[in-house]
């Protein structure tokens, strides 16, 4: 088991401007954790953090397992995809993680299939649509059965239709078991999707909740203007 994750007075800094403040934090096994805020809030910056995609600037951030290798999994809002075939995509992804040549072919239909993507398992990637696309990374992921998994604003350039899609893999995710962390300033999103609200603001985290409480009794004046709309997007 991979988690806690736990994060100590992390900091990130950038063209000489603090991006991520003194922050400190446990993210358990359980139930989804969503990251919300207006754009600019540090939500993005914060989640290659936690993925080790960014080196802190100071702080630190440690996994219960040491290095939690491939048990941690990210999914981007704009997905990259592989020059070859929808089922190649997964099959690839599967290589890396030095799962036998035997196995992947099958293991990669099962990904596809629970996604609603089996059909198209010859397409070629790149000329799938947007939800689709996001529905191959989602696959890849699931492929891996990481114990977390990290979203940044994975629904945030779909339709309504695609990202209702989106939104029912993320549950089936969640509901075998694997930590969902997700980053989003969709509000409705965060309501139908969370369990519990880390708000962030100008690069600091102001508020932690659960979802109800977040929504109904907000504990600081900035959370409050956020979910009114007020909030300037920076």
């Amino acid at each position: 088991m991979i988690l806690p994750l736990k994060v100590s007075e992390l900091t990130f800094a950038a063209g000489g401007r603090t991006l991520i403040a003194p922050l400190s934090l446990e993210i358990a096994a359980g139930p989804s954790t969503i990251i919300v805020g207006a754009n600019g809030a540090g939500k993005s910056v914060l989640m290659r953090l936690l993925h080790g995609l960014l080196p802190p600037s100071s702080g630190s951030i440690s996994w219960s397992a040491g290095n939690p290798g491939r048990r941690q999994a990210m999914v981007f809002q704009r997905p990259v995809l592989l020059r070859r075939s929808v089922l190649a995509n997964v099959t690839y992804a599967l290589k890396l993680a030095n799962v036998r040549r035997a196995e992947r072919e099958g293991i990669a239909l099962e990904a596809l299939e629970s996604v609603g993507l089996a059909s198209l398992a010859i397409r070629p990637a790149r000329v799938l649509s947007g939800g689709e696309q996001q529905r191959l990374a989602l696959a890849r992921a699931w492929a891996l059965h990481p114990e977390v998994l990290f979203l940044d604003e994975p629904t945030a350039s779909l339709d309504p239709t695609a990202t209702r899609e989106i939104e029912r893999v993320i549950q089936a995710f969640d509901a075998a078991g694997t930590k969902i962390v997700m980053a989003t300033h969709n509000l409705g999103q965060a309501r139908r999707l969370d369990d519990e609200v880390l708000f962030l603001h100008q690069g600091r985290l102001v508020e932690r909740a659960p979802v109800e409480e977040f929504f109904s009794r907000p504990a600081s004046p900035e959370a409050s203007a956020f979910i009114k709309g007020e909030l300037p997007w920076v």
